[in-house]
């Protein structure tokens, strides 16, 4: 079943160029967003050893790794780490198309939230395409448990999160947050969370030569039942707003937007891209919605934001 909505493509008017430390290499990486064409999706471009550009795709079937962060490959060794982040925002200012070229293994940290990544997005500025735009609607619900997490996907008219999170620890405990994601409600209410963990752990991997690039620069570091960050926390609730954030990054994998309620409970990378596989998997639980007219309106252009969320455009009742 497909049904219609009014929108284009989107992609980058032109290049940003980002620099930053990866957080487990603690290496300088550096990171190209480029303009695509129509139909590209979103496309990660790493150089193999026989100086070959590799692309991997921004997909569901591209995920080779959960374990602390996303990991996309090619299936032949070459990955890009850490990529939610970024996608997160790619996702929630409605870009279809982009190439993003990097010089490593993993998506620099910035500040360990998404408002670099946004800021950049911005700078560069969002244009409409003459191809029609599609997104992904959720007619049923499905479901998916694994130990005490689960996730699951409703229909809903709108691109709605709802994240739950309980974490034995006091500076944490047990939070909820849910938003209407638009562009607007991404900047202001989730960008600028930053992933978190605590002092003890960042230790033990360092011991270990991971986690090399992390630090209070691009982290909410706990310790002693308390956040050490000098100033302090973004959000009264900044560690729910960051799980959310690595889920519309994460989601973000279906290869175009998601129409619906996504809500999950102590969830993460590995419960995210699972729900997403769950369903993917299931065609009686979801449709395309493409757009019946791919000629740019003037308010895309200004804002990039697709005419089929207009339902989300209403105030967040979060």
């Amino acid at each position: 079943m497909t049904q219609t909505a009014q929108s284009a493509q989107k992609t980058l008017r032109r290049d940003a160029t980002l620099t930053g430390i990866g957080t487990h290499s603690g290496k300088p990486v550096t990171l190209r967003l480029s303009p695509a064409d129509p139909d590209t999706g979103i496309v990660f471009v790493r150089r193999n050893e026989a100086g070959e550009d590799v692309f991997i795709p921004a997909r569901s079937s591209s995920v080779v790794g959960t374990q602390m962060c996303t990991i996309l490959g090619d299936g032949a060794g070459l990955s890009v780490a850490t990529v939610e982040h970024l996608l997160a925002a790619t996702s929630a200012l409605s870009i279809d198309n982009l190439v993003i070229e990097v010089d490593g293994a993993e998506i620099p940290m910035m500040d360990g939230s998404a408002s670099a990544f946004v800021e950049a997005i911005d700078e560069a500025g969002i244009v409409a395409q003459p191809a029609r735009a599609r997104a992904i609607k959720v007619l049923k619900p499905v479901r998916l448990e694994v130990g005490s997490s689960w996730a699951e996907f409703l229909p809903y008219n709108g691109r709605r999160f709802t994240v739950e999170i309980d974490f034995d620890c006091p500076v944490i405990g047990r939070q909820k947050h849910a938003a209407n994601i638009t562009a607007n409600s991404f900047r202001r209410d989730i960008s600028r969370a930053r992933t978190f963990g605590y002092m003890k752990d960042v230790e033990a991997l360092w011991a270990k030569g991971l986690a090399l690039g992390s630090s209070l620069d691009n982290a909410v570091v706990i310790a002693d039942d308390k956040v050490v960050n000098p100033e302090g926390l973004r959000y009264p609730d900044e560690f729910v707003r960051h799980k959310l954030l690595d889920a519309v990054g994460d989601l973000a994998l279906a290869g175009a937007p998601i129409i619906g309620h996504y809500r999950s409970y102590r969830g993460g990378h590995k419960v995210n891209a699972m729900a997403l596989a769950a369903l993917l998997e299931d065609r009686s639980a979801w449709s395309w919605l493409v757009s019946s007219d791919p000629a740019p309106r003037r308010s895309e252009q200004a804002e990039g934001l697709p005419g089929y969320f207009a339902p989300a455009f209403a105030p967040d009742r979060s």
